[in-house]
C-alpha cells in the first residue's frame, strides 16, 4: 500500500505526495500523486518541477509548453490525478519533486509543499557463499539482488536461467550446489505502481568451480581399421577451470602413459597398435578416466620387393639389359600372399 502526505492545507487546496520512490537506474518509474482543489475552480495549468530549481523554472513538464519530452510524461490529468513517469532514469534525477498546478482565477495557484523524493540505485548481483571467492560443487549459494532498501512498491521477481522461467522471489538459494546448476541467471524485477507495469533486470552469472565431468573418448575413422591407415582419438570433458589431458594405454596388468594433449594421433598402424586406450581429464577440484575403447589393426604392414627389368639401348645396334630392383611397403592380407601390380620403378 503507498503511503502519502499531505501538502500544506489552505481551505480545500491540497497535494498528497508519496513521500519516498525508489527506482532502478535505466528503468521507468512512476511518482504517485493526487490533488484537491474547490470544486467552483477549473484547473488550467500543471507542473512538476526538479529541486534543481526550486520552482522557479524550467520544470521537468509544463503543460503550457508544447515542448513535450519523452523523458517525462504526466499520466494524470486535471482533476485530481497529477501522477508524473520518468522514463529511462539516472543518478541525476534522484530529488525531490514537487507538483504545482493553477486555475482559472489569479488567486488559484498551489504547490505541494514537501514533494516525492526520488531515489535512484544500481541493481546490484549479489552472490553470497559459504566460503572463498569462487562457487565449488556442494556450496552454499544465495542470489540475491540489492537495490532498493525502501520505498520500494509493490513487485513480483522473476528469475531466469539461461533465458527460461527458473524460479519466482527476491532471492534465489543453492543448498548443495552442483554443475546442473551452472548458468547465467537473470532477475526480472516487475513493478505494479499506480496500476502501471513496469519492469527492471539484473543479471546474475554463477561461475561455478567444478571436476571434470562427462569424460569421453571419440574415435576418427572408426576403432577398426586397415594397416597403414591414421587413426585420432580426442577426449572431451566439461570442467572449470579447463582440464589436463592424459592418454593411456593397457599392457594387461601394466597401463602407460602414451599422450598429453586432447587428441592422441597415431600414423600408419600396424597390428602392434591394437589395444586398449583411455584418457584422463583432471584441474585442481579432482580427476575423471573415460571407458576404455578398443582399437583393432587389420591385415599387416609388411615389406614387399619388386623386380623389373629394363632395356637400355647403348649406341647403335647395341642393347644392354639392365635389372632394377623396387622396394615398398604395402598392405597385405594375412590371408593372402603379398601379390600386387608393382609400380613403376
Amino acid at each position: 500500500m503507498n503511503t502519502f502526505v499531505s501538502g500544506v492545507l489552505c481551505g480545500k487546496w491540497n497535494v498528497d505526495y508519496q513521500p519516498l520512490i525508489c527506482a532502478v537506474k535505466g528503468s521507468s518509474v512512476v511518482i504517485p500523486c493526487s490533488f484537491q482543489y474547490p470544486p467552483a475552480k477549473k484547473i488550467k495549468f500543471v507542473m512538476w518541477d526538479h529541486e534543481n530549481y526550486d520552482m522557479l523554472g524550467p520544470f521537468v513538464y509544463d503543460s503550457r509548453s508544447a515542448d513535450t519530452s519523452s523523458k517525462y510524461q504526466y499520466i494524470g490529468d486535471k482533476h485530481h490525478n497529477c501522477s508524473l513517469r520518468v522514463n529511462q532514469v539516472e543518478h541525476k534525477d534522484a530529488g525531490t519533486y514537487r507538483f504545482r498546478f493553477e486555475s482559472n482565477s489569479r488567486a488559484g495557484k498551489w504547490t505541494g509543499q514537501g514533494g516525492s523524493i526520488l531515489k535512484i540505485v544500481d541493481a546490484i548481483a549479489v552472490v553470497k557463499r559459504t566460503n572463498g571467492d569462487t562457487v565449488k560443487e556442494g556450496d552454499s549459494v544465495t542470489l540475491s539482488c540489492s537495490w532498493c532498501d525502501g520505498g520500494v512498491p509493490s513487485s513480483a521477481f522473476v528469475w531466469l536461467k539461461n533465458g527460461e522461467p527458473f524460479s519466482e522471489g527476491p532471492s534465489l538459494s543453492f543448498k548443495d550446489i552442483s554443475f546442473a546448476n551452472s548458468g547465467n541467471y537473470t532477475l526480472l524485477i516487475l513493478l505494479n505502481t499506480n496500476k502501471t507495469n513496469m519492469s527492471s533486470q539484473v543479471n546474475v552469472n554463477v561461475p561455478l568451480s567444478y571436476g571434470p565431468k562427462n569424460t569421453s573418448v571419440s574415435v576418427r575413422p572408426s576403432t577398426e581399421v586397415h594397416a597403414g591407415s591414421s587413426i585420432t582419438l580426442s577426449c572431451s570433458s566439461h570442467a572449470n577451470p579447463p582440464e589436463i589431458y592424459t592418454w593411456f594405454r593397457k599392457y594387461d596388468e601394466l597401463t602407460v602413459r602414451v599422450g598429453n594433449k586432447s587428441e592422441l594421433h597415431l600414423k600408419q598402424v600396424s597390428p602392434a597398435a591394437d589395444g586398449e586406450y583411455l584418457c584422463s581429464a583432471t584441474n585442481r577440484h579432482g580427476g575423471q578416466n573415460s571407458s576404455v575403447v578398443t582399437l583393432k589393426v587389420k591385415g599387416e604392414l609388411v615389406k614387399c620387393s619388386y623386380h623389373q627389368s629394363s632395356s637400355v639401348f647403348v649406341g647403335f645396334y647395341s642393347s644392354r639389359f639392365i635389372r632394377y630392383t623396387c622396394t615398398i611397403y604395402c598392405i597385405c592380407s594375412l590371408l593372402q600372399s603379398c601379390s600386387i601390380p608393382a609400380p613403376q620403378c
